[in-house]
């Protein structure tokens, strides 16, 4: 079983960036698509980005597209989330998770404590 750990969040102010990073733990870490979510007060989890297995495919939402870099070390079992550019609508509690290999945002097993982040205007 496959659990997770994340981290790296904070405040920041408009226009600056964070790197979260996903710790996972089991042997299958590389096995595995993965994928950042994240859940504003008030709403739903929602996809930002995700990646292949072996790093070489990657999916954003919209939102973030060219402001947000998904990456993964499976030596070290963990996936990071570069956020450049930050804007107050980033604010929200991040999480990872094992996607499904389409890449489409479609999360399964347990999910982890996320760690927030929060961008000031």
């Amino acid at each position: 079983q496959v659990q997770l750990v994340e981290s790296g969040g904070g405040l920041v102010q408009a226009g600056g960036s964070l790197r979260l990073s996903c710790a996972a733990s089991g042997r299958t870490f590389g096995s595995y698509a993965m994928g950042w979510f994240r859940q504003a007060p008030g709403k739903e989890r929602d996809f930002v980005a995700a990646i292949s297995w072996g790093g070489a495919n990657t999916n954003y939402a919209d939102s973030v597209k060219g402001r947000f870099t998904i990456s993964r070390d499976n030596g070290k079992k963990t996936v990071y989330l570069q956020m450049n550019s930050l804007k107050p609508e980033d604010t929200a509690i991040y999480y990872c998770n094992r996607v499904r290999p389409d890449l489409g945002g479609v999360a399964f097993g347990s999910w982890g404590q996320g760690t927030q982040v929060t961008v000031s205007s």
